[in-house]
């Protein structure tokens, strides 16, 4: 009898009573159930998590910054409650903390009270961190407080980017501030500019001005030395003039009685004396004019000099609206020019209060010289007229006094006019040295303030100055500037479709484990009969893979239309299937047929191997180095490659690879069935009587 033959005979025998039926219905929903079940529990967790219940607890008081009130605990607790994201309970922290330890609620999400002092800070002084705090409780559950990470992490970087966009608002806000301070800084040195301008205009004035005083402080120096020197030997003649008229008098006083034979003895000398009095009145004559004729002039150049002076200091420090730093120099050469004129004036006014006393000095020196020229001429006969001559030298004698004492003082005045006019010159001389360094310093200073407004001007246009829309899409840009652009080229739309590559694979192979708890792995007839152990083998494992195409067929019906799993490539992943489910029946096969009781048990073993190395759920890298190194040998590892390319897409390299893994498995399984058949054929103590029976 051939194999498909026997093959239906096996089944056959499944629908000769209810409870035989029965059993085969259940062994068909058995993987429906098993796949179908976890799949449908596992579908779409993430998308339920507004069930699951959470501590809300916001004690944040607020803070108040630039006026404003700030409470950022406030927005965030509104913007988690307007989202999906968990079932939010605004509880006490003293409640929430027990609610998390006793299992109320998964976890905790607290804003202390601080908070929102703390993201204001960023503006301050002392910037700090604000913190959410998070409680969880693993002994609740650990993949909720894995997920939680997810989600407060998202809270975290929203209330980061909000306290960022804040801080940097008020620097753009800073910005046009400093753009603004800026242009009015080059419309300052722009002012500044053209003020130095009129002051360098100025100094040039106070330059030329000084060389004009300096000229007119020289001219007065020389007259004065001039006039003191004059003055000088006026002086000594004056005064030898009066001890002379002294000696005489006072000879002819104290010798009256013995003055005519002196004088008729000594009428020449008396002569030659008299000579020697006139000449020097006429010499005190000449000079006495130069002086009442140099002091006016001498009073009103240093008065010209001094007005000069005192117009420039007010023009440029006491009416100017800059500060000069050749204001102290100036105030300097305006008060030496002003002691000048005084002295000038105070030397003018001694020649013009004795201009009386010394016209009528002139007359007495012109009246003495002629006395002296008259006495000259009449000194041989002097001693015919004693008493008359007596009379005459005591006139002279008091007028040569009153004349010495007059030049005297005038000599004394002349001399600190000319200390003084000295003084004056030098530091008429040091003024104009200075006001010539002055107006090199007011160039370079209006040069320099030109570059000052040019920068200033050129600094102000690179400022930025934003308006508010610039602020605020700058704002968003910087306190957020890296955006995650994910990109997945075949998405799974839930986690049940991501999983399903997984799960599907485990229900076959559960499917096809408890098919030969009913299906015997080699069939007895062609055993009993004689058939070729290949005959026998394939006898035994045709109507399970024959099953197996049916519970493929439930499984998958029942997961795309009732569960909702969409697939790339449907018609691939159902073929896909039935190979799975034929090479998987041939394993178990094989298994069952040479171990027999015990190959149950490794049946198992091997299915708990291949969900370990599988890499199902957590990347097969990510295991200890033994789930590594059996996981290209396990064919599980193959299929759930391939499903997940044939659900969600990709290239079908994996799909073609895993075939032929599966085809190798496959009739590999049925090779050694078939020496496993031939062994059977051959009865023996162990198979009469087995130590082990399930």
């Amino acid at each position: 009898m051939r194999s498909p033959k026997l093959a239906a005979l096996e089944l056959r025998r499944f629908g000769r009573g209810k409870l035989p039926r029965a059993a085969l219905v259940a062994l068909l929903l058995l993987p429906l159930l098993y796949g179908a079940l976890y799949l449908w529990s596992f579908w779409d967790p993430y998308g339920r998590l507004d069930r699951i219940p959470v501590a809300l607890v916001n004690s944040d008081s607020g803070s108040t910054v630039a006026g404003q009130k700030v409470a950022v605990g406030d927005d965030i607790v509104k913007g988690l409650r307007e989202s999906d994201t968990f079932e939010w309970h605004e509880v006490s922290a003293a409640k929430a903390r027990k609610g998390v330890e006793d299992g109320t609620y998964y976890l905790s999400l607290t804003m202390p009270s601080d908070f929102s002092k703390r993201i204001s800070s960023s503006s301050g002084d002392s910037p700090e961190t604000g913190a959410l705090q998070v409680r969880t409780n693993d002994a609740n559950n650990y993949i909720v407080g894995q997920i939680s990470k997810t989600v407060f992490g998202e809270v975290r970087s929203a209330a980061s980017a909000k306290a960022s966009r804040s801080f940097l608002d008020k620097i753009f806000i800073s910005f046009s501030d400093i753009h603004g301070k800026t242009a009015q800084a080059a419309q300052g040195a722009d002012t500044l500019t053209d003020g130095i301008g009129k002051a360098e205009k100025g100094s040039q004035d106070l330059a030329e001005g000084l060389r004009k005083a300096k000229k007119g402080s020289g001219d007065l120096s020389g007259g004065l030395t001039k006039l003191h020197d004059g003055a000088g030997t006026l002086q000594g003649v004056a005064q030898q003039v009066a001890d002379g008229t002294a000696q005489l008098a006072a000879q002819v006083n104290g010798t009256a009685d013995g003055v005519r034979p002196y004088l008729k003895d000594n009428g020449q000398k008396i002569a030659d004396t008299a000579t020697l009095v006139a000449d020097s009145a006429g010499v005190m004559d000449d000079h006495l004019d130069a002086i009442v004729t140099a002091a006016p002039i001498v009073q009103s150049g240093t008065s010209a000099a001094s007005d000069a002076l005192n117009t420039i200091y007010d023009r440029r420090c006491a009416k100017a609206l800059l500060p000069d730093p050749a204001c102290d120099d100036l105030k300097k050469a305006r008060d030496s020019a002003a002691d000048a004129a005084r002295l000038a004036k105070d030397v003018n006014t001694v020649v013009t209060d004795y201009h009386d006393d010394t016209t009528a000095m002139k007359k007495d020196i012109t009246a003495l010289q002629q006395q002296a020229r008259a006495l000259a001429k009449a000194a041989p006969h002097l001693s015919g007229d004693l008493d008359a001559a007596v009379a005459r030298i005591n006139l002279l004698n008091k007028g040569a006094t009153a004349v010495a004492q007059g030049v005297q003082k005038i000599n004394t005045g002349l001399g600190s006019a000319y200390s003084g006019a000295a003084a004056l010159d030098s530091g008429v001389d040091r003024l104009h040295t200075g006001a010539i360094d002055l107006n090199g310093g007011m160039y370079k200073l209006g040069d320099g303030s030109g570059k000052l407004a040019d920068g200033l001007h050129s600094g102000a246009k690179k400022i930025p100055d934003y308006d508010k829309a610039q602020r605020d899409l700058r704002t968003d840009v910087m306190s957020d500037p890296v955006q995650l652009a994910s990109r997945d080229l075949h998405k799974a739309p839930n986690y049940g479709t991501g999983f399903a590559p997984y799960f599907i694979p485990l229900s076959l192979w559960v499917g096809a484990m408890v098919a030969y708890m009913l299906i015997p792995p080699l069939n007895r007839r062609a055993l009993a009969a004689g058939a070729s152990p290949l005959r026998a083998a394939l006898a035994g494992w045709l109507p399970v893979a024959a099953v197996g195409v049916l519970q493929t067929s439930a499984l998958m019906a029942v997961l795309h239309w009732a569960i909702g799993l969409r697939m790339e490539h449907a018609a691939g992943t159902i073929g896909f299937l039935f190979l799975v489910a034929a090479c998987f029946g041939a394993i178990v096969q094989w298994l069952n047929a040479r171990f027999g009781a015990a190959g149950r048990i490794l049946v198992l073993a091997l299915l708990m191997l291949q969900l370990t190395s599988a890499g199902g759920t957590y990347p097969v890298q990510t295991s200890p180095g033994f789930f590594n190194a059996i996981h290209p040998y396990l064919p599980m590892s193959y299929v759930i490659e391939a499903l997940r390319r044939l659900i969600t897409g990709g290239g079908l390299g994996p799909v073609w690879q895993a075939c032929a893994v599966l085809v190798a498995f496959t009739a590999g399984a049925l090779a050694l069935t078939t020496l496993s058949a031939r062994a059977r054929q051959v009865w023996t103590l162990d198979r009469l009587h087995p130590e082990l029976s399930l």
